[in-house]
């Protein structure tokens, strides 16, 4: 279905359908539309015209109500052919920059004060997907624990120290793992893992690394619990989830709500859905059913990715909520956050 299939009646009535429901949350009835002033026509057309729409899977009818509201395919339609999107204020932007200038540098600091910002103007939860590893490195060693297993300790410049367990050879003399450790204190220190791991796979895959095959082993399992996936290499900050209790008005909402909880947990699901919006520039949206993560909730996330100082998108921003969101204000607040985020990142002071 697109907007070419519409004639410009049916046009009409669907969006000020959608419109509607996103204002009021309400399922919008013939009688409501038929006093709307640019909608000349009487409940009875109104009437066919909605059947037309429900047919074509753009409306539903929710229990025995006589109104209708759009289905996940009709905010779909809505959102990508019909939505005008607002400005944000001066009082808006201001807000949203003074909240993450005043972090400072520590990048943790700046997205974690982002998402409250985000939070506080849409009044839904905000999420941020945090890179782990963009951050230079300051140290890294392997410590042996067992007889089969070593500790990687990589500390980053910030401060911050990670700890993961890898598989080592039976009988790995100790020199090994130091000469492991040095190999890659040499060449990570100063920068990030992620902007390091691929030449030093290179390396190792052309065996032109200066170890032996034991250390080389190391090295490969070092480098290799660092690359598992978005899980292994992101985290996620959620803001502002009480804001969702608000203006619940009916048990089926509070269903919802409960569900998204739920869905909020299960974080490594959302990083992958989020790690989707890595893939390009500008706001990306995922609305209700489209996905799995959200089928039981009816939930929408609206994202915008964020670039560091190398202009590499290393994480996601935005705001999580029911699909009633007004999207033609949140998109663009979605995406001014990720701009001030960028450059704040991109800035060397």
């Amino acid at each position: 279905m697109s907007l070419s299939n519409l004639n410009d009646r049916s046009a009409a009535i669907f969006r000020h359908i959608v419109e509607t429901y996103l204002k009021s949350g309400d399922p919008v009835g013939s009688r409501t539309l038929s006093r709307a002033q640019n909608i000349a026509l009487s409940p009875a057309t109104i009437r066919n015209v909605m059947s037309d729409l429900e047919e074509a899977g753009l409306l539903a009818a929710p229990h025995t109500s006589a109104g209708r509201i759009p289905t996940d395919l009709g905010l779909r339609l809505f959102v990508d052919g019909m939505m005008e999107v607002g400005n944000l204020t001066q009082d808006e932007r201001a807000s949203i920059k003074g909240k993450c200038a005043a972090s400072g540098r520590n990048l943790e600091d700046v997205l974690a004060d982002a998402t409250k910002a985000l939070s506080g103007l849409s009044q839904c939860a905000s999420v941020v997907m945090v890179p782990k590893h963009d951050l230079k490195v300051k140290h890294i060693e392997f410590v042996p624990i067992s007889q089969a297993q070593a500790l990687v300790v990589l500390v980053s410049e910030d401060g911050s120290v990670e700890n993961r367990v890898i598989d080592i050879p039976l009988g790995l003399p100790p020199s090994a793992l130091v000469q492991a450790g040095n190999y890659l204190s040499a060449r990570l220190v100063g920068h990030s893992l992620e902007s390091m791991q691929g030449a030093i796979q290179a390396e190792l895959a052309s065996r032109q690394a200066e170890l032996d095959t034991l250390a080389a082993r190391v090295v490969e399992s070092g480098i290799a619990v660092w690359s598992g996936g978005a899980e292994e290499t992101a985290s996620l900050l959620v803001s502002g989830q009480s804001k969702l209790l608000e203006n619940i008005e009916a048990a089926g909402d509070l269903e919802r709500i409960r569900q998204l909880f739920e869905e909020l947990e299960r974080k490594k699901d959302l990083i992958k859905l989020m790690e989707l919006a890595k893939d390009g520039r500008g706001v990306r949206l995922f609305i209700g059913a489209e996905n799995n993560l959200f089928s039981l909730s009816g939930s929408s996330l609206v994202v915008s990715p964020y670039m560091n100082a190398t202009n590499n998108v290393v994480g996601v921003i935005g705001v999580i909520g029911p699909t009633r969101l007004n999207y033609a204000r949140i998109v663009p607040m979605v995406d001014y956050t990720a701009q001030v985020v960028s450059r704040l990142l991109n800035s060397p002071s």
